[in-house]
């Protein structure tokens, strides 16, 4: 995003309340890559939130106050100090405001969209032509406000996102390193909630802070997020989704561009309690090898007798090959405290 360069590494101090009856707390913001950190003064993360779906409570007025879009009851308010970052958050929604859809454009979509459920009610396969055409027409910004909302939903469960200032960069290079250098961002470590991996609508790869604690080399941490990645690409995030929520979510989507809480809270604690779905050695084979990266420790990790993934240490693309290193040690080791003590 444009609109972010100018304002790297922007804090301010604010006032934070995570519910209405929650005591108000004295906070820093830090304004990163199209988010929103908010530390308490000891540096501890207490909220994190993405400025797509970042909404003004009071437009025009000081304190500016901002909520989660859909959450009011959790507010952060920045006064006559964090003018820079009030301009700046306004600046960023306001270019984001923009890049969506004009209403006239909406009118017509919506009216398309009618003539064509009435159209397709008529036949037996609305269902399945309705979710394939509802995924197909979801743009990439509102697959991010559906990911980060079900993100807000799992770290009510799990607890807040573990990130610690020295294991911000790392976790970011891991994220490189493994998905690509535009996926910096991917990655979010979880103190609870996940057993092991899962997937977001918008890109998103959740962890269970232990893959990130236990292993004694990053190559297997690197192995589960490819593994994840290989389950997101293998069914489309958002597909999965409305499959599990059902015709009229589709529907919603499609024509309002909403889901609604109910919605959202069902498949944020059924993505928790699912079981990973399996991936084929081949996929898994073939996509370390495009990453350039060991196979072998990730397997014994999975299973440490080797036997279930015997596959994967036989066929390791880089066995005779010098692997990248996946981190240094130091950043290894930073990384490994991201959730504190």
């Amino acid at each position: 995003m444009t609109a972010l360069k100018e304002f790297q590494r922007l804090e301010a101090a604010g006032v934070w309340r995570a519910t209405p009856g929650d005591q108000r707390k004295d906070v820093v913001v830090s304004l990163g890559d199209a988010s929103i950190t908010i530390f308490d003064l000891r540096e501890n993360v207490l909220a994190h939130w993405s400025i797509a779906a970042v909404a003004r409570a009071n437009k025009g007025q000081r304190p500016a106050v901002y909520h989660p879009d859909g959450d009011p009851g959790e507010t952060l308010e920045l006064g006559e100090d964090g003018v820079e970052m009030i301009d700046a958050i306004e600046q960023i929604r306001t270019a984001i405001d923009k890049s969506r859809a004009k209403p006239g454009k909406l009118r017509l979509w919506i009216t398309g969209v009618i003539a064509f459920v009435i159209g397709a009610a008529i036949f037996l396969w609305l269902p399945d032509a309705l979710l394939r055409h509802t995924v197909q027409v979801v743009p990439a910004v509102k697959r991010n406000e559906i990911g980060d909302a079900l993100l807000a939903r799992i770290t009510r469960i799990s607890g807040q996102m573990c990130m610690t200032r020295d294991a911000r960069e790392p976790l970011r290079r891991l994220a490189s390193r493994v998905l690509g250098p535009g996926q910096r961002g991917a990655l979010v470590v979880l103190p609870a909630g996940v057993a092991e991996t899962a997937h977001l609508p918008g890109g998103r790869i959740l962890l269970n802070r232990a893959l990130i604690e236990d292993p004694e080399e990053p190559d297997v941490t690197a192995g589960y997020i490819l593994t994840e990645r290989v389950r997101a690409l293998t069914q489309d995030p958002l597909e999965e989704m409305l499959i599990e929520t059902g015709l009229w979510s589709s529907l919603r989507l499609l024509t309002t561009g909403e889901l609604t809480d109910a919605d959202l809270q069902r498949y944020s604690e059924y993505l928790l309690a699912k079981e990973p779905a399996p991936v084929s050695d081949d996929m898994l084979i073939a996509a370390f090898e495009t990453a350039e990266l060991r196979s072998t420790p990730y397997a014994y990790a999975v299973d440490i007798t080797g036997e279930s993934t015997l596959p994967l240490i036989e066929a390791d693309p880089m066995a005779d090959r010098d692997a990248r290193p996946v981190l240094s040690d130091g950043d290894w080791l930073r990384l490994q405290g991201i959730c504190g003590e």
